[in-house]
């Protein structure tokens, strides 16, 4: 590759053609769709690839006959680890990106650093905790953990308390069929429209809510005191308590446009970073989606290497 100077004048070499930052479908698409044009990539992903696949037990709307989040992720890494183009970099962090007029720099964790013409950034988003939603008061540093990581144990048998309506409850319920459980699911006005899917399984008791205050209990790991929609209030309790309270975004320090929710919008962007999957935006998070804007994302890097773009998409 061609040694460029830098905004300062120093002669910069990229250490590869395109920086991949997430290991999730967007970004392992990114990678592959980069491979067949031609370019190498380095991925860098802080846990496994996939690693949220991993979770999803049921899938319904992704293309190839998959049914299963784990066999998705398998099908994906091993393509990906046979990519021949892209080296995969697990277990480190990108601390900062940096973009000048010629390059992009990305610094880990390690202190190590990476240049190269483009960077796509498909860190994705995280879940939200009880602290981040202001129907919810609960005790000081309390996390709790989403529903997609609820195993069949936590649940046969069990009453769960399900703080929102974030649509990983019908995933949720789609993976175990025919478990003998009962879910308490308390939500918040904004999440009306996602509870059409969960309404009629005889399995779930929809508690509308305007607040939810939660306390230890001695019969419970948590309990919770509920405003209703009517004013009323009702006390509940269950076996465990999990979220469903939706997401953010999980973007690394540095040159990146966010907007007032974190996410990052791709046409804000610095023409050499480029943003994919979930983001992008809380629209559009699925799988599909993710795939599809990773491998756009890629393309884009490649035209923009030989000038093919059109003025206005730079």
């Amino acid at each position: 590759m061609a040694v460029t100077p830098s905004r300062t004048g120093t002669p910069v070499t990229p250490d590869t053609d395109l920086i991949i930052i997430g290991g999730g479908p967007a970004g392992c698409a990114a990678a592959r769709m980069a491979a067949s044009v031609g370019m190498r990539s380095v991925l860098i992903e802080p846990d496994a690839l996939c690693r949220n696949l991993y979770r999803i037990q049921a899938l319904n709307n992704v293309l190839g006959g998959y049914t299963s989040g784990p066999e998705l992720a398998d099908s994906i890494t091993a393509e990906l680890k046979s990519t021949s183009l892209c080296r995969i970099e697990l277990g480190q962090h990108v601390t900062s990106l940096r973009a000048t007029d010629d390059h992009v720099t990305a610094t880990l964790d390690s202190c190590n650093q990476l240049s190269a013409s483009h960077v796509i950034v498909a860190t994705g988003v995280g879940p939200l905790q009880p602290k981040d939603a202001p129907w919810i008061t609960a005790p000081s540093g309390l996390t709790l953990p989403p529903l997609w990581q609820a195993e069949e144990d936590h649940a046969e048998g069990r009453t769960l308390l399900v703080l929102g309506g974030d649509r990983p409850i019908g995933t949720f319920l789609r993976a175990h069929p025919t478990t003998d459980m009962r879910l308490l699911v308390t939500y918040p006005p904004s999440d009306d429209y996602k509870i059409e899917e969960i309404q009629d399984d005889p399995r779930v008791a929809l508690i509308p809510a305007d607040h939810v205050t939660l306390y230890p209990s001695e019969t419970a790991a948590l309990a919770a005191d509920i405003v209703g929609r009517d004013g009323g209030d009702q006390r509940v309790s269950a076996d465990f308590t999990f979220l469903s309270i939706g997401t953010a975004p999980t973007a690394p320090n540095g040159d990146l446009v966010r907007d007032t929710a974190g996410y990052c919008p791709t046409s804000h962007q610095h023409p050499r970073v480029i943003i994919a999957g979930d983001l992008r935006s809380a629209r559009f998070q699925r799988i599909m989606t993710a795939m599809g804007s990773g491998s756009e994302a890629a393309l884009h890097a490649y035209y923009a290497t030989r000038d093919l773009l059109p003025e206005n998409s730079r």
